[in-house]
């Protein structure tokens, strides 16, 4: 065999590879030899400090395998590789642009060995790193460097938060965003905060400032990423929850595995592996959620970073950004007001000039319109919009689309105010709802229901509905005014006291109909329902309060009916003085009889919301729920829900105001109504009858379809299988000898297989 000839350079690699091995074994018998490979690196070094771009391939790729080496084993020798993490930044700052690639990479690469091996620190690295990275014109140099920074982040707040080196860190992007606002550097801030927040390394504050100042740079890059960072980044982070919760690991597969293949110590070590990845997946699903704000939640002064972002941005004639960054700003600032309910005034009127269906991207700027909405807006502001939308959008004139676009889009202002147009816009809109196309009909039906459940009284008796009519008759129906607020408390209270007076009348009908009716030993009747409630739980603090010293007042449906025109009298006069001399006047002049039942149903109306504070304040502030209470306040929440989600409840005033208020609104459901009454066609009907099934681009059979997805679940084929597809000259040896065997052969073989087949087979895998 004739032996091959090695180059010098390869025997010279060979050697410091084996060098680096043995030194890690016993550092003391190779320290002399360490040293020389020391002294050849300086002296290398020093040549590419003085002109890196003139040294030849073999000295780059010698010096490459010296700092290779010298990074390796430098944790072993402090003393003498003290200056080694200077020198290569030194030559990392000075000739990044100059250097060989793969050195270069090399050079990263040592210092990020060097901050593993606790060398150096997570500060010193991350501040050699940054400026390069926002400094050289190199792609690939700028892509190495970037995924360096992120990971050495994740892994310096893996354990714990490093809050020392994240505020050095944050500082130096604040200020690189801040230094010079024209320059394009600041989207290398945006990007690394971004990703951070997402990966939910840093989930304070001080990045949510970074990104504030970033939308107020003067770069339009700088500024979409800022812009987008407040749009998507929480999206961006559940979507990653997402992921990382469905890569799961199928145990029992795993198992099976190493059942029915040859045991080996690499599906052992597979095996406790995914083990170990499962446990701790489980430990991860059952610890507590940490508390992770929305991005949009953390800024500081809000309603002062929207006037700014409106102003710079969107109101000042100077801007010259693209249509497309305008609208990404307006989504944002829109967003800020809506979600902390914010009063810019000026923007309502900037709307005005956008609001047409000829303005590009309409349905976005509906869609920003119907998002800065809220209840605290005056309507006055809001109700030229309105008014402009039905004059230009929804006409005879107009295309179907258009018209749904626009009352849509009204529906969704109006959902956040109510009182953002008058009776006589809303009623002729209704009317809509007989229109031939069915995009139209659906958007006007949509806006009949809106105001049905929160303001009724601006329909007419016949679209009101049986259940709006029969809710302003009882009282039950509420409408707000301006400004006004829905008084809080616990959520669901009321459904606990419609269900204890509930079963009150069901133990009084029981009591009468056994004859014991007004027969409670001395003990009044709500006591005795409040005890027979409680009866296994501890006692609820209010039956002593409610039944003593006359502190509450108990009025019953018979008092109510004997003293109900005086009480109607009493409380019309004390809502104010026009209302005492409207009632004395109806009283005296019989000509103003006409106007009476507006002012007993206005009685009526603050009578009954009196009614309801007080019953609500009652349970709530008197009484102290037991645990049987808190159960049952929870199971009754549940109902209520699931009959919200199936239709048998109408109130959903509080579901619709919240709606898109955290996700936004976006063009998408502008278009909704059009869309669904336009008629798909043959391609639109089979696009959506492929959603969600596995592509096939070419013809396969059904077992072939099993096969491939018997393969990619990791199962092999049965042996019967396997014994068809085997060669007949294979399985001809075997038949014959079959056919020579005894009986007492037959049988043993049939034993023996039986034998087999207990203990796992011929490698005894169930052993």
């Amino acid at each position: 065999m004739v032996k091959r000839k090695v180059a010098a350079l390869e025997k010279v690699e060979a050697d410091l590879v084996n060098l680096q091995y043995k030194i890690r074994r016993d550092p003391r018998s190779y320290a002399q030899e360490f040293y020389d490979q020391w002294l050849a690196y300086d002296a290398q070094r020093q040549i590419f400090l003085s002109a890196p771009s003139t040294a030849s391939a073999d000295d780059v790729k010698k010096f490459h395998d010296l700092v290779d080496l010298v990074a390796h084993v430098a944790d072993l020798y402090l003393e003498v590789t003290t200056p080694f993490p200077d020198h290569l930044k030194q030559l990392l700052n000075q000739h990044h642009a100059t250097l060989d690639k793969e050195l270069r990479e090399k050079i990263v690469g040592s210092l990020v060995l060097l901050r593993r091996k606790d060398v150096i620190d997570s500060a010193s690295l991350l501040t050699t790193l940054f400026p390069i990275l926002v400094s050289t014109p190199s792609k690939s140099l700028r892509s190495l460097l970037y995924t360096k920074i992120i990971s050495d982040l994740r892994e310096s707040n893996a354990k714990a938060t490093n809050h020392k080196l994240n505020r050095t860190i944050q500082t130096v992007l604040h200020n690189l965003v801040t230094s010079d606002r024209t320059s394009s550097k600041g989207v290398w801030a945006t990007r690394i905060t971004r990703e951070l927040w997402r990966r939910q390394v840093w989930t304070d504050a001080r990045p949510v400032d970074v990104m504030k100042e970033a939308c107020l740079s003067d770069n339009e890059k700088v500024v979409v990423g800022g812009v987008r960072f407040f749009l998507g980044s929480d999206k961006e982070r559940e979507e990653l929850e997402d992921d990382s919760s469905d890569d799961d690991i199928d145990l029992k597969k795993v198992q099976h595995q190493g059942i029915i293949n040859k045991k080996t110590k690499k599906r052992q070590k597979a095996y406790e592996k995914a083990l170990e990845k499962i446990k701790k997946h489980e430990k991860k699903k059952h610890a507590p959620h940490p508390l992770n704000f929305s991005a949009l939640h953390l800024i500081h002064d809000p309603q002062g970073f929207a006037e700014q972002l409106f102003q710079k941005h969107l109101q000042s004639s100077k801007n010259k950004f693209t249509l497309d960054n305008r609208l990404l700003i307006l989504q944002l600032v829109t967003r800020l007001v809506g979600l902390h309910k914010l009063t810019i005034l000026s923007l309502y009127s900037w709307f005005v000039r956008y609001l047409t269906p000829k303005q590009l991207n309409v349905t976005s700027f509906l869609a920003s319109l119907a998002q800065a909405t809220h209840n605290l807006v005056p309507p006055d502001a809001i109700e030229p919009l309105v008014v402009k939308i039905a004059n230009e959008f929804v006409s005879e004139g107009c295309a179907a689309e258009v018209a749904a676009a626009g009352i849509n889009a009204i529906r969704e202002v109006a959902l956040r105010q109510p009182l953002c147009m008058s009776e006589t816009l809303l009623q002729d809109l209704v009317l809509y709802q007989k229109s031939k196309d069915k995009g139209v009909a659906m958007a006007a039906k949509g806006l009949q229901s809106l105001y049905r459940e929160v303001y009724p009284e601006m329909l007419q008796k016949k679209q009101r509905g049986k259940v709006a009519t029969m809710g302003l008759r009882a009282g039950e129906v509420k409408p707000l005014r301006f400004g006004e607020e829905e008084a809080g408390g616990i959520e669901g209270i009321e459904l606990l006291e419609r269900y204890k007076e509930e079963q009150k009348k069901k133990k009084l009908e029981e009591r009468a109909a056994n004859g014991e009716a007004g027969d409670n030993g001395g003990k009044p009747d709500d006591e005795d329902d409040e005890d027979a409630w409680n009866s296994d739980d501890w006692e609820v603090g209010s039956s002593d309060s409610e039944s003593s010293d006359g502190w509450i007042d108990v009025h019953h449906s018979s008092d109510e009916e004997d003293d109900g025109p005086a009480a109607k009298r009493r409380r019309t006069g004390a809502g104010g003085d026009d209302d005492s001399d409207d009632n004395d006047s109806d009283d005296n002049d019989d000509s103003d009889a006409d106007e009476a039942p507006d002012l007993v149903d206005a009685a009526d109306s603050a009578a009954a919301r009196q009614a309801e504070a007080d019953r609500i304040s009652k349970l709530a502030t008197t009484t102290i729920l037991t645990p049987a209470d808190l159960a049952k306040l929870q199971e009754l929440r549940r109902e209520a829900q699931m009959d919200k989600l199936l239709g048998r409840a109408a109130k959903r005033k509080k579901e619709l105001i919240q709606k898109h208020i955290e996700d936004g609104l976006t063009a998408e459901d502008i278009e909704l109504p059009a869309q669904l009454g336009k008629k798909m066609t043959k391609e639109e009907k089979l696009a959506v009858a492929r959603e969600g099934k596995p592509s096939r681009e070419e013809h396969k059979s059904t077992q072939a379809i099993r096969k491939a997805k018997k393969e990619a679940e990791g199962k092999s084929s049965t042996n019967r299988e396997k014994a068809r597809k085997k060669n007949f000259l294979m399985t001809l040896g075997k038949a014959r000898q079959k056919n020579k065997r005894s009986l007492v052969e037959t049988s043993k073989k049939m034993r023996a297989h039986i034998q087999r087949s207990k203990s796992g087979g011929r490698r005894r895998n169930g052993t």
